[in-house]
């Protein structure tokens, strides 16, 4: 009796089956702290001992590759990614690295903001929208504001 294996090639876009992989996209799907690649490796690594600081990198870059995080940018010193990856603002505390969303920034705001496609015929193809300033944590003494309380004026 002769045995016949197939095997299959994986194609373009097909990837393997990933526990650390899955292990780490949902974690920053479950976390509204934008968190950075260290806080990830740092909150997996009990649960998943043999996780390397490398496989939470080279996860990430995938997942931004694919559109399922975006950046949020560098926070003192450490790339923060969001799993919200339609256009919104963020709102940063420059002493702690806090990260807030904020509601969409639309229609006739955008207009008043002068976006350059509204006048010339530039197309936008991302946007990106951060707000900086210092949380009453870390001695501003300005709370920052809610998404519900932000107001076009």
């Amino acid at each position: 009796m002769i045995i016949i294996i197939i095997m299959r090639e994986q194609g373009p876009g097909v990837r393997k089956h990933s526990r650390k992989r899955e292990a780490i996209l949902e974690l920053i799907r479950s976390t509204p702290s934008h968190p950075g690649a260290q806080w990830i490796y740092d909150s997996l690594k009990p649960l998943i001992p043999d996780l390397s600081l490398g496989t939470v990198y080279r996860n990430i870059s995938l997942f931004r590759e694919e559109g399922s995080v975006v950046s949020v940018g560098v926070v003192n010193g450490e790339e923060r990614f969001d799993a919200v990856t339609s256009p919104h603002p963020h709102w940063v505390c420059e002493g702690c690295g806090r990260v807030l969303d904020l509601p969409r920034i639309e229609g006739e705001l955008l207009d008043r903001l002068g976006c350059p496609e509204r006048e010339s015929g530039y197309v936008t193809d991302f946007r990106k929208t951060v707000f900086y300033g210092r949380c009453p944590e870390c001695g501003s003494g300005d709370t920052p504001p809610e998404p519900s309380d932000l107001r076009v004026m």
